[in-house]
């Protein structure tokens, strides 16, 4: 099988409805690929609702009690299961074009080692921007349409493409390509997360457990690019700015405080799309470098000494 699809959810069923029929309607032969739904406790109908694509998907459900937060832990129980060679982790919401899984399980097959591939998600925003007017703009049950549209008119681009248009689509060039590896549609070989032990169940507030995973899988050798084939629609669903990024101050701080090195005290008071630029402008030594230095009983050269960057 080329690929396991992975989409928790918690009381979102109409949208995960929603992803799942946009995987219904993927090029890819059905038996190709497989989709594992991990319910993180939900109090909706999302078992029902996952009922009426049983028969359309290879589908299979999970279901883990409502003990808070705990979306790395449904990620794990899906990357456990999961029988294709590559994971792709989308979140439920998320609609994918039609060959959205062809061009996620190609891009591993045409690459020379470990690879970690970054979907593009239009209309994938922070704070809910245009939300009203996105909504409008998406058909759900149309959706290569409705991205013809977004590009024709230029319409809701992804959040990252500031950071594409900089760096490129290929950007592994950087000293850390894993800041925009975020889980609302990205894959990875199955084997290569195992190797990596998956994501850090220790996460249990919004934000971070995927940027984690990335650094692991940056140390480990992964490259990491953007396929824009394989595209995706983010539905707008009900959030709020303040929480998520309390919350993800708290996820980074536990980033940080897990490796202790340089860069990674960045990632807690540092925007994602100038932090690359601080790192190779004040010379920051790579993470393998500084625990070498410190290995070796000395800081590596360019390690900040005052404190400001760990």
């Amino acid at each position: 099988m080329r690929c396991s699809i992975i989409v928790p959810t918690y009381n979102r069923a109409d949208l995960l409805a929603w992803t799942l029929h946009s995987l219904v309607e993927q090029d890819l032969a059905k038996d190709d690929f497989e989709v594992l739904v991990v319910d993180d406790g939900s109090s909706d109908n999302t078992r029902e609702r996952v009922a009426e694509f049983e028969s359309r998907l290879g589908l299979r459900y999970f279901y883990q009690p409502d003990e808070g937060y705990r979306v790395a832990k449904a990620r794990n129980v899906g990357i456990a299961a999961a029988r294709g060679v590559v994971c792709v982790l989308v979140d439920s919401g998320v609609l994918l074009a039609s060959g959205a899984l062809r061009a996620h399980c190609e891009a591993h097959e045409n690459a020379a080692g470990p690879l970690a591939v970054c979907g593009y998600v239009y209309a994938f925003n922070e704070n809910n921007e245009d939300a009203v007017a996105i909504r409008a703009s998406i058909d759900p049950f149309k959706v290569d349409e409705t991205i013809s549209r977004f590009n024709e008119a230029r319409l809701y681009s992804d959040l990252r493409e500031e950071f594409y248009a900089k760096y490129g689509d290929d950007f592994n060039h950087l000293p850390a390509p894993w800041l925009v590896y975020w889980t609302c549609n990205v894959s990875a070989k199955r084997s290569v997360l195992e190797a990596v032990g998956s994501f850090d169940e220790n996460f249990k507030t919004w934000g971070g457990e995927d940027v984690e995973l990335a650094y692991r899988l940056h140390r480990y050798g992964c490259s990491f690019a953007l396929a824009r084939a394989a595209a995706a629609i983010h539905y707008p669903h009900e959030k709020s700015y303040e929480r998520n990024m309390n919350d993800a101050r708290t996820s980074y701080r536990y980033f940080a405080a897990k490796y202790g090195t340089p860069i990674t005290a960045l990632v807690v008071c540092t925007h994602f799309f100038v932090l690359n630029d601080i790192i190779i402008n004040e010379r920051i030594p790579s993470c393998e470098e500084f625990l070498r230095g410190r290995r070796q009983g000395s800081p590596a050269e360019g390690t900040p000494l005052n404190g400001d960057h760990g």
